[in-house]
């Protein structure tokens, strides 16, 4: 009876062990090269996020895309690269971005004499940009803004953040559960 308990403790450890590299050759490259978990902290993105919310980044789509307009990313601080920012993309390579009067207008190839950017549909109302900006932006450089204009660091402090600083996007909020929705970037009316 004793020989048998022993080839089964080997047999299960030798299974358990099995089932471990398994998982950890499936949960590693997912956790580190296509989606990672992200907590909020501070105000700078409400309404749309507050803190402590959890959110799920993808960080896949931007090896086979370049990151668009309204989207929301999580970038490394250009000030402190170990920091780790969550805001909008409002300006793209090569635009000109103009903040004028709490309103931001964009000039590029399409808009040669600027466009008011329509932020209404995650901006709250009265919600006014402050600062006095005019940059043009470079090859791969984007003007980021949080959504609480009010209480956000972004690029009207910081300058633009580099294509190679962006971790990805945000893709689902997980928490709380009552808030749990996946994130797509606004259509723009222009």
């Amino acid at each position: 009876m004793g020989n048998k308990i022993k080839i089964f403790i080997k047999e299960f450890v030798l299974e358990f062990f099995k089932i471990l590299i398994i998982s950890l050759a499936i949960v590693i490259p997912i956790r580190y090269f296509l989606f990672q978990p992200f907590y909020v902290r501070g105000a700078s993105m409400e309404p749309t996020f507050y803190d402590y919310e959890y959110l799920i980044i993808d960080e896949i789509s931007y090896r086979l895309r370049e990151p668009q307009r309204g989207e929301i990313i999580v970038f490394r601080s250009p000030q402190h690269f170990s920091n780790f920012y969550i805001k909008r993309i409002i300006g793209l390579p090569n635009e000109r971005i103009v903040i004028k009067n709490g309103e931001v207008y964009i000039y590029n190839n399409r808009f040669p004499s600027g466009i008011k950017l329509d932020e209404s549909s995650y901006l709250e109302v009265g919600m006014q940009t402050f600062g006095n900006i005019d940059l043009t932006l470079g090859q791969n450089e984007y003007f980021v803004l949080g959504d609480n204009r009010h209480s956000s660091l972004d690029s009207r402090s910081f300058g633009p953040v580099l294509r190679k600083n962006i971790i990805g996007r945000v893709w689902l909020r997980g928490w709380p559960l009552s808030r749990i929705g996946k994130f797509e970037a606004p259509l723009y009316n222009f």
